[in-house]
């Protein structure tokens, strides 16, 4: 018998646990720039293509700077009014990625160019270093309960965090798969993203008849059908973070993923093709 579908629980993150990875991720995202900007042949390599919608790597790393920066900038420029509350959970943010991809990507191709100031090399760095610091700064003035503006409505600082943590996790990944820097992620950064978007999982397909595991950071049920309670679960799909943030992402395809081996789908109803990506 089909269970119904039932939300999935909020998942609550540990303020002081996100800010520790932010920075340790912003830091681990730096060292690649750096290493980039340090390279003989830097000017072509910022030149060259990424895997993000025809963006260069120069623009990819403008944006992750202008990711850095919205929290500083939405607070002084778009201060929420007196009693107003927060109306946008994380897994509604990140569903709401997916819906918006295009709209997105085009505004921020023309944000990052609009925005940039950094023609050579030194100036990227100095680029991203401003935004990082400006970021920092914010993190350190705001309260946790705060609310900030958002295309889709107003969260709290806390979980805002929570979101630049994903834009720094997948867009560092883009920029390790666009030159062959390869990023050290921060663990706790990697973490936090591979659950949140297992969480955007569970809420875009919610159920219990299909079980993904991430080890070792999540475990979440979803798609509709036969709920699993005891025993091995019949219909189980696992893989790593970076694979599961790259398919959750739109960064690559679920067949790929499988014929490679780096995803294991067991059961009838194991294919999660057609809930990715979660995000675009």
């Amino acid at each position: 018998m089909a269970s119904a579908s039932r939300k999935p629980r909020a998942r609550s993150y540990d303020p002081v646990k996100v800010r520790a990875a932010l920075d340790g991720q912003v830091r681990a995202v730096r060292n690649a720039v750096a290493v980039l900007c340090a390279a003989s042949d830097a000017t072509p390599l910022l030149a060259a293509p990424s895997r993000l919608r025809a963006w260069t790597v120069r623009q990819l790393i403008v944006h992750i700077a202008v990711c850095m920066e919205t929290l500083p900038r939405r607070l002084a420029a778009d201060p929420a009014p007196r009693g107003a509350t927060a109306d946008l959970d994380l897994r509604t943010y990140v569903n709401a990625l997916g819906a918006q991809a295009d709209e997105i990507a085009q505004a921020t191709i023309a944000e990052a160019d609009d925005l940039s100031g950094a023609g050579e090399p030194a100036e990227l760095l100095d680029r991203y270093d401003a935004a990082a610091a400006r970021l920092a700064e914010a993190v350190t003035g705001a309260a946790g309960t705060e609310l900030v503006s958002t295309r889709f409505g107003r969260m709290t600082v806390d979980d805002f965090l929570v979101t630049r943590l994903l834009e720094l996790v997948v867009h560092g990944d883009d920029l390790t798969a666009a030159t062959g820097t390869a990023i050290s992620h921060d663990r706790q950064a990697l973490a936090t993203v591979a659950r949140l978007l297992a969480d955007a999982l569970a809420a875009k397909a919610p159920g219990g008849s299909v079980e993904l595991r991430v080890p070792p950071f999540a475990v979440v049920q979803c798609v509709r059908g036969p709920r699993h309670t005891r025993g091995t679960p019949p219909n189980v799909v696992e893989t790593d973070a970076l694979t599961w943030l790259r398919l959750a992402a739109g960064r690559t395809a679920w067949e790929r993923e499988v014929d490679a081996g780096t995803v294991s789908a067991s059961g009838e109803r194991a294919d999660l093709s057609g809930y990715l990506p979660v995000m675009g």
